[in-house]
């Protein structure tokens, strides 16, 4: 019997990288993309095939170029569930982001999200069904001072999980995102001790969440009934 094969995005680290390592447990071949970090994504993705027994290809390239993303796909030929995690953040007033700033944010966060769902769409209608989830943030819900643009980037892709799921659900595609609070990734390691024990401070849970957190919810969603699509799951301690 053939394995089911996911692809990843942003998976050097973190969340991505977490959820990699949950999906190889479950059996899944990868797929695993990076922007920069490519040597030390392929030790990860040959550990994962020695201790999982798994396939694991890697690629790197920037999820917000539509190039990249095209020479992604080239050779994928299946495809049972995409993860879009990819994702870069910016702290700062807005009036003094530069526009370019404002492009690179909605480049990989938002529109890499439309660049791998275009691709990954035919392959999952050809298989008769497929699952795509996506890495959100509860800052697109509510929205957070000082990140405006990854705010905005994020409460786009929701918008987008939600609008998607409707258009593919008849066609057995089930479309769903996580919006993460504060998750002890390299992301949110531009806080100082003290910034971050101020945020701990208002989390009920007293906690960051882990990125194998992450990971472990992620793995349910998309072993998830196939009734469940369009949602937007958060995880953030009860933070929010």
């Amino acid at each position: 019997m053939q394995r089911k094969q996911a692809l990843v995005t942003g998976a050097s680290r973190g969340i991505g990288r977490a959820i990699a390592a949950e999906l190889a447990g479950k059996g899944y071949d990868l797929i695993l993309t990076c922007l920069s970090s490519i040597e030390g994504l392929l030790e990860y993705a040959r550990n994962l095939e020695e201790t999982h027994s798994i396939s694991c290809v890697v690629f790197q390239g920037d999820i917000g170029n539509p190039q990249a993303v095209e020479e992604l796909f080239s050779s994928i030929r299946k495809l049972d569930v995409l993860v879009n995690n990819a994702g870069i953040s910016h702290i700062g007033l807005l009036q003094d982001m530069a526009p370019e700033e404002w492009r690179q944010i909605m480049a990989v966060n938002l529109d890499g999200v439309f660049y791998t769902c275009r691709h990954a769409i035919p392959l999952m209608l050809h298989a008769g069904g497929g699952r795509i989830l996506n890495i959100s943030s509860v800052w697109g819900n509510v929205g957070a001072s000082m990140e405006v643009a990854y705010s905005a980037s994020k409460g786009a892709v929701n918008s987008f999980t939600r609008a998607l799921a409707k258009e593919l659900a008849p066609s057995n595609i089930q479309v769903n995102a996580i919006a993460c609070g504060i998750i002890d990734t390299d992301m949110n390691r531009c806080f100082d001790p003290a910034e971050r024990q101020v945020l701990i401070q208002e989390i009920p849970a007293d906690r960051m969440g882990t990125a194998r957190e992450a990971a472990a919810l992620a793995g349910q969603i998309i072993a998830a009934p196939s009734y469940m699509t369009g949602q937007i799951i958060a995880l953030d301690g009860g933070w929010i």
